[in-house]
């Protein structure tokens, strides 16, 4: 049958005839959305929820919550192949920075490079009279974890240990002012466990004494002491996204600063070390990039090959960063589950005998990263029975970190002081332990760990 003009007109054929052709950008974008849903799926089946099983299913201490938009953030971020860093982690450091509430962060390929800038940037030039040099000291906790430390002695500075206490596992403030001496220009603490220390008193001290303060804030994010969060009263504060913390970019920390000058010391130590601040792939952004004169180098020397310090290469990727900025929003998110499931051991094992239980710093709002137990000198068990005790029903356990960290063999020969005694991290080194409160652990399995504690002290029969 023939049709007649009109008829044509309206015809789907005739719509179709008229309708433009695809283009490769749409060919490309109906492409992202077939790999988009299918990422959703294979999320779907890959954590479809298992049964928790007791004394079969593992709960570990630590461990990341990746959910759907996490899988697909980190896919599409593949499929542009952003390999190096670039916009995606200037948004991310953007949004962490506005999060936090300081001027700048920058973001690097794990927490302990975070420490490593950092402390290295307090070495700048720039700093003058305020540079630390080598031989001048800086105050850190004997019991931690060794990145908080290794920095200080990488850059030919001295350790000055000082003892922290029972329960919140953190040095004290008067232990800190003890610890002055003449050559004392920094102190370096970390909030332990998510614990915070006082950095309201110790930066003060800080402060009256004309000291630096990075303020080791890996274990903490979310944290708040009086109001306030973690990694906000230092100088410098850092962080860690390793799949164990608060979020995650799989690799991957961060250095802020309230201070765009300490900001911009530790971009160039970040960044090889390099005066030009331009970005990867960018040329010329001062306008001036042939008319410096740095150093003893020729007038004009191309500024992207000027370096003002001893840098490296710690920077991260957009694949990590895109990770990041799914993970961040769900921070507050995270912290509740974390202070839900402490509150949850806190209260199944109060009065509990032979165990030390924690407690948060005074004025303190913590965001926990695990739950610290130290077996007493008087229990009727010790810690290496409780361990395998836990161990053996799927409960895993780590130690308080180093413990203390001059009893480690990588410590002998290296030059500290120690201010006063280390007694207390001495029975963390032999009796102290911790577990988790990750949100991957629902209350069932809270309680679970809490009853086999439990019964494993009193020596009740274990169910």
């Amino acid at each position: 049958m023939t049709l007649t003009t009109t008829e044509l007109r309206d015809s789907a054929e005739f719509d179709a005839a008229l309708a433009p052709l695809p283009t490769l950008d749409d060919e490309v974008t109906e492409a992202r959305r077939r790999v988009e849903r299918a990422t959703r799926e294979l999320h779907r089946l890959l954590e479809f929820p298992k049964q928790f099983v007791p004394g079969q299913t593992p709960l570990l201490p630590a461990g990341a919550v990746l959910a759907e938009e996490d899988r697909v953030a980190l896919v599409a971020a593949a499929l542009d192949l952003r390999i190096v860093s670039g916009p995606i982690a200037k948004d991310f450091e953007r949004a962490y920075a506005r999060m936090l509430g300081v001027r700048k962060s920058l973001l690097v390929n794990s927490g302990s490079s975070a420490n490593l800038v950092a402390m290295t940037s307090l070495t700048s030039p720039r700093l003058r009279e305020r540079r630390l040099q080598p031989g001048d000291e800086v105050i850190t906790a004997a019991a931690g974890f060794p990145t908080t430390v290794n920095p200080i002695l990488q850059n030919g500075l001295v350790p000055v240990f000082v003892d922290v206490e029972l329960g919140t596992y953190n040095a004290t403030p008067e232990a800190v002012e003890a610890a002055i001496g003449p050559r004392t220009k920094a102190i370096a603490l970390a909030h332990t466990l998510g614990n915070p220390f006082d950095a309201h008193r110790i930066s003060e001290i800080a402060r009256e004494h004309g000291l630096w303060l990075i303020e080791d804030n890996c274990d903490a994010l979310g944290s708040r002491l009086r109001g306030s969060l973690t990694g906000t009263f230092g100088d410098l504060s850092t962080s860690s996204f390793y799949p164990a913390h608060h979020i995650t970019t799989g690799e991957g920390g961060c250095v802020a600063s309230k201070s765009l000058m300490l900001a911009k010391i530790a971009e160039s130590v970040r960044d090889w070390g390099r005066a030009c601040w331009c970005e990867p792939g960018v040329d010329n952004t001062c306008h001036r990039r042939f008319d410096w004169q740095l150093g003893t180098l020729p007038a004009g020397y191309d500024h992207k090959y000027t370096y003002t310090h001893i840098g490296y290469n710690l920077k991260s990727t957009d694949l990590q960063a895109a990770l990041g900025l799914t993970q961040l929003p769900k921070l507050d998110r995270f912290g509740e589950a974390r202070r839900r499931n402490w509150r949850l051991l806190r209260e199944g094992l109060a009065d509990v005998p032979g165990l030390i239980l924690p407690r948060a710093t005074e004025g303190a709002d913590p965001s926990w990263f695990g739950f610290p137990l130290t077996v007493s000198d008087d229990a009727r068990f010790t810690r290496r029975e409780l361990v395998a005790f836990l161990e053996d029903r799927k409960i895993g356990t780590r130690q308080i970190f180093a413990g203390n960290l001059t009893r480690h063999p990588a410590y002998q020969d290296a030059h500290y002081r120690v201010s006063g005694e280390l007694t207390t991290s001495d029975i963390i080194t032999e009796r102290s332990l911790w577990i988790g409160v990750h949100p991957r652990l629902t209350t069932e399995m809270v309680d679970y760990m809490a009853r086999s504690i439990r019964d494993f002290a009193t020596g009740a029969k274990v169910s």
